[in-house]
């Protein structure tokens, strides 16, 4: 978990079956401007819970500083890269992808549609993203995913997405070549960081 410095929250982690609270983007809000969360507090709203975001290290760094540069300089003018841009998906879930393709477009009224591409880069928090922030990314329609492992360099593909669910899965391994649609030019292998 990555806090403000000098912050400590105590979390927990609650058996499944048991009702919880259901917090809305309103209610992070207003804790928020109460001094509950600090705005500096690394979390996502996940269907109405919050989740910490753990601290990043090295190797996820590299890989979304290059995928940063690579993917900026080959998207075509109408479209935009968000860096750890907030996607508001619903009044309960907010989630803050490592990277993003959507159109130019006020950065608050980005909607699980109008995202092309959300990237994930994860070291310790792999199984979180391939399995629980897939699911909710699927959900709300977001067109294509991308969950890369950062120790082994290896890229999970998500793609088109129906009624919730996934329709197209593939891994590619550190050697194939990254390319998108929406980023013509762009082609990055994860061997080569």
């Amino acid at each position: 978990m990555n806090l403000a410095p000098g912050r400590q929250v105590r979390t927990t982690h609650v058996a499944d079956g048991f009702d919880r609270m259901a917090f809305t983007v309103s209610d992070i809000e207003r804790m928020t401007e109460a001094g509950v969360l600090d705005s500096d507090d690394r979390f996502e709203l996940i269907e109405g819970e919050i989740v910490w975001m753990e601290a990043k290290h090295f190797p996820h760094e590299r890989i979304k500083l290059a995928l940063n540069r690579a993917l900026s300089r080959a998207l075509p003018d109408h479209l935009q890269l968000g860096v750890a841009t907030s996607a508001f998906l619903s009044d309960i879930t907010v989630v803050d992808p490592d990277l993003s393709i959507f159109p130019m477009m006020n950065t608050q009224e980005v909607r699980g549609p109008d995202l092309l591409l959300a990237i994930e880069v994860a070291d310790s928090n792999l199984a979180k993203d391939l399995n629980l922030k897939a699911g909710v990314y699927a959900k709300y329609g977001v067109r294509e995913l991308w969950v890369i492992d950062a120790n082994a360099r290896v890229t999970h593909l998500f793609r088109t997405p129906v009624d919730g669910v996934w329709t197209q899965r593939e891994t590619l391994g550190p050697d194939h070549a990254l390319t998108h649609a929406a980023a013509p030019g762009f082609s990055l292998r994860l061997s080569d960081l």
